[in-house]
Order: structure tokens, then C-alpha cells, then sequence
């Protein structure tokens, strides 16, 4: 039996509206790129096909944004589901619960944290960002409250990068700077 034309168009109107919502949920982590942070330099391989490279480093600032501004909706559309961390932390969690957990922590340390990315380089399906975290230590970390402590010190990731998101990671942060600067270590 065919359904009536009416009944076709109440259908159409419900799968419009539902597409609609869910844009509007996922919209904050495909905005422009002019809110993604930018490199200040960027090295790219241009042997890379274009759409690959583009893809790449969308991928990356959207992850580096996370990293800025702790926006969780960045952090998923950057990365796998399956996302694996191949210099995990002690006790941190594998994946992206790991991250998000960290940033979170991170950020109660540091409520005002900011990240510029100082370079990018883009080369076969890696990304490497030097990045460089400021702000101040005014919430709590390991059971000690903060005084104002300037905190700036820098990180690198690699990034591998598969069909536009990355699928594991490597970094390297200056936990001991971090660390001294919030006075939980011995300069």
C-alpha cells in the first residue's frame, strides 16, 4: 500500500526536523575554522593530496582548540572512538575518556589555561604540534590549592591522522616546569 502524500510529508517534516537537532547538537565542533586555534607556523608535506592535507590539519587545530579552550565537543570531532594514547600517564584512563578526564583536571588546576600552537607540521598521516600552555594556578591539583602561580610551559604531540581524525597520539608535556611553577616540586 502506498502511503498518502500527506502522510509522506509529516514524514519528510519529522526526518527534517530531527536532522536539524542533531546539526545544531554537533554544530559547535564543525563551526568555521576561524575559531579553531591557528599555527603560528605551519610546514606542511605538499606531496600530500590537498583533501587529505586539509583534513589532517582540521583534525589537529580542532583537537589543539580542546586543548584551549576545554571545549569536549572538539575533542570528539577530532578524534576516533577508538582513540588510543601510546604515552598514557599512570592512572589515566586509554581513549578519549583519558583526555577528557585529564583536561578537566587540568583545567581545575588552571581555570584560565590557554594554548597557542606555536608551530604544525604535517607530513605522510602525522601532525606534530609544539604547543605552549599558559595561565594561572588558581583552582586545586593534587590535593593543594593554588596562590596565583604563573604557569607556562610547553608541550609536543604527534598526531596520526586516518580519514580525517586521529586515531592515536604521542606527547611529551614539561610536567617538572608545571610542576615547580605550581610549587609541587623543588626547583
Amino acid at each position: 500500500m502506498n502511503a498518502t502524500p500527506q502522510k509522506n510529508s509529516r514524514q519528510g517534516v519529522r526526518w527534517l526536523s530531527a536532522m536539524l537537532l542533531g546539526a545544531a547538537v554537533v554544530a559547535p565542533a564543525f563551526a568555521g575554522t576561524d575559531e579553531l586555534v591557528k599555527p603560528d607556523v605551519l610546514v606542511v608535506d605538499h606531496s600530500l593530496p590537498k583533501q587529505a592535507l586539509a583534513a589532517q590539519i582540521l583534525a589537529a587545530r580542532r583537537y589543539d582548540t580542546f586543548w584551549n579552550t576545554g571545549d569536549e565537543a572538539m575533542a570528539l570531532a577530532a578524534l576516533w572512538s577508538n582513540f588510543f594514547d601510546n604515552t598514557l600517564p599512570n592512572g589515566r584512563p586509554q581513549g578519549i575518556d583519558g583526555v577528557l578526564k585529564a583536561s578537566k583536571a587540568f583545567r581545575t588546576a588552571v581555570p584560565d589555561l590557554h594554548c597557542d600552537v606555536r608551530q604544525m607540521i604535517v607530513a605522510g598521516d602525522r601532525v606534530v604540534t609544539h604547543l605552549h600552555f599558559t595561565g594561572h594556578f588558581t583552582g586545586s591539583f593534587m590535593g593543594k590549592p593554588g596562590q596565583g602561580q604563573v604557569i607556562d610551559f610547553i608541550a609536543t604531540d604527534i598526531y596520526r591522522v586516518a580519514d580525517g581524525r586521529i586515531a592515536e597520539d604521542w606527547h611529551l608535556e614539561d610536567n617538572l616546569t608545571f610542576l615547580q611553577q605550581a610549587g609541587l616540586a623543588a626547583k
